[in-house]
């Protein structure tokens, strides 16, 4: 028995179809979605959402961050950004790092809020790179 899995960035539906398991990077850890989970909404942290049929991998996207919602029969992963894994660009993703390693340097230390959104769009960016590496 599949479970439905949809994957939305803002910009479209990039993944609407059945598959036999999600592996997705929540923000505790790495979590399986599989017919007849019990329902459960998680955040995700950047990294990537793994699509299976059966015990072969079929499909991986870099998801930047958002939330998944889970049900025993559907995974709907809402995400900053999400692109194919094979899409990624590392040229550009290394350029954001750099850019958002200056602002880390830039940054006033004493503003505690804006240092954590750059350091999560740090964490975001090398979980990018790792995933376009490792296509």
């Amino acid at each position: 028995m599949p479970i439905k899995v949809e994957i939305i960035s803002p910009e479209k539906v990039l993944v609407s179809r059945d598959v036999d398991m999600v592996v997705m990077p929540g923000e505790e850890g790495d979590i399986a979605a599989m017919p007849e989970h019990a329902p459960m909404m998680l955040l995700l942290r950047g990294g990537t959402v793994s699509l299976y049929d059966g015990d072969t991998v079929t499909d991986r996207y870099f998801v930047g961050a958002g939330f998944a919602d889970m049900t025993p029969t559907r995974c709907t992963i809402l995400a900053d950004e999400a692109v194919p894994v094979t899409e990624i660009s590392i040229d550009s993703a290394t350029a954001r790092l750099e850019e958002l390693t200056e602002a880390w340097d830039a940054a006033d230390k004493s503003d505690v809020s804006r240092l954590e959104g750059i350091m999560s769009k740090i964490q975001s960016v090398r979980a990018e790179i790792d995933a376009g590496v490792g296509h």
